[in-house]
């Protein structure tokens, strides 16, 4: 059976969703994608980086109480590593580059509501 991953979730407090846009759109590239109606009542929003056949989608989902996720997080490959981490530093974020693994450029950094994010490059 063929599989592929579509999406991963993250939380984030209600009336985040503009700081929420601000980031992944404004800073990282992606594209807000719209909810589906029986969802809009529940908050948060869902964004897409890449074509649809190399697409990564990050869902942001209002849970209450919020706790950021500090451990678990996104990996998401992108094709000019250097510059989204430059994109990163200049909007204020903290680049934190890990070489921990041969072959591979990554660096970890917080969205706004504090859930941890991996970027990395095959290098």
């Amino acid at each position: 059976m063929a599989m592929s991953l579509h999406h991963v979730q993250v939380s984030c407090p209600a009336g985040s969703e503009n700081a929420l846009r601000a980031f992944y759109v404004g800073v990282l590239g992606m594209t807000e994608v719209a909810k589906p109606p029986a969802l809009l009542a529940r908050g948060g929003v869902w964004f897409r980086g890449g074509d649809m056949a190399g697409a990564a989608e990050i869902h942001c989902g209002v849970e209450e109480p919020f706790a950021p996720a500090r451990k678990a997080h996104p990996g998401v490959a992108v094709d000019d590593v250097d510059a989204l981490a430059a994109a990163v530093s200049s909007a204020g974020g903290d680049v934190r580059w890990d070489d921990q693994i041969v072959g591979l450029r990554r660096f970890h950094t917080e969205d706004p509501v504090g859930n941890r994010l991996e970027f990395q490059q095959a290098s």
